[in-house]
């Protein structure tokens, strides 16, 4: 029988691929025979990984890029196609944040964040969907906003705002490009254990407990809670799936609720 949840042979693009969750996407597509290729800025954060996932039997390349850079981006997906001859998924996983109250925001900081994770974000799908439609073959878009783009977030602002943008920059797309076949999803992860998320999201013990209780499953997140749901929605198994937004937060509860159980 066929497998409807084979992403093999799909050539795939992950943004963010030399740190946290992207590593565990890149890794996870490229094991199940997926040809990837991996961006950043920072190409001393891709090498270890694209040289981990050859040492896995995956294939996968490098390019470095700044999403905020339309031309760089539509220079990522020819050399996607000049390597591996096509495209098939764009995985829109880069990211930036920046922790400060409203008051003491600077015009510079609010546009830096704003312009890595909703700027670039159109600009690699963009690119990605004229290659799609080129091919004439369909694709899929995957991007990862956060809870914070959900429900908010009183201390990362331009964060909260961006990532709710990209709920509705999915929408959008999915509604605009699902004539020519191209699925457009989004993944809303909550709090992931990374090396990073660490002092951003639970600066001290305290905060951290309190993330935690917050859990319905009494757990964070790991970077292949994630992953897998990307491996889903890139499959056939998700083939009428487009303009959705999967929350993938281990169940949230709410203040009050956690004062009510005791928690």
């Amino acid at each position: 029988m066929k497998d409807v949840f084979s992403v093999e042979g799909k050539v795939t693009i992950v943004t963010g691929g030399g740190t946290g969750i992207g590593i565990a996407i890149a890794r996870e597509f490229a094991i199940r025979g997926a040809p990837v290729l991996i961006a950043s800025r920072n190409a001393n954060h891709l090498e270890p990984v694209r040289d981990e996932i050859r040492r896995l039997g995956g294939k996968c390349e490098m390019f470095v890029v700044d999403v905020r850079d339309a031309a760089k981006c539509e220079a990522m997906v020819a050399e996607a196609v000049r390597l591996y001859g096509r495209l098939d998924v764009m995985i829109n996983n880069h990211g930036g944040s920046i922790t400060a109250p409203s008051l003491n925001l600077s015009p510079n900081a609010w546009r830096a964040v704003v312009a890595i994770n909703l700027d670039g974000t159109f600009f690699c799908s963009k690119a990605a969907a004229r290659q799609f439609i080129e091919q004439k073959s369909g694709g899929c878009i995957i991007n990862l906003s956060s809870t914070s783009g959900v429900h908010g977030s009183s201390t990362m602002l331009p964060y909260a705002a961006s990532k709710a943008g990209v709920i509705k920059l999915t929408e959008s797309h999915a509604g605009e490009w699902g004539r020519y076949g191209i699925r457009v999803n989004c993944i809303a992860p909550g709090p992931v254990s990374t090396e990073g998320a660490a002092a951003r999201i639970w600066p001290n013990a305290e905060v951290k407990q309190m993330m935690l209780r917050s859990r319905a499953l009494g757990r964070f997140g790991t970077v292949e809670d994630v992953a897998y749901p990307c491996i889903f929605l890139a499959s056939e198994a998700a083939s009428w799936i487009s303009g959705a937004t999967l929350v993938v937060d281990g169940g949230n509860i709410r203040p009050a609720e956690i004062v009510q159980m005791g928690l």
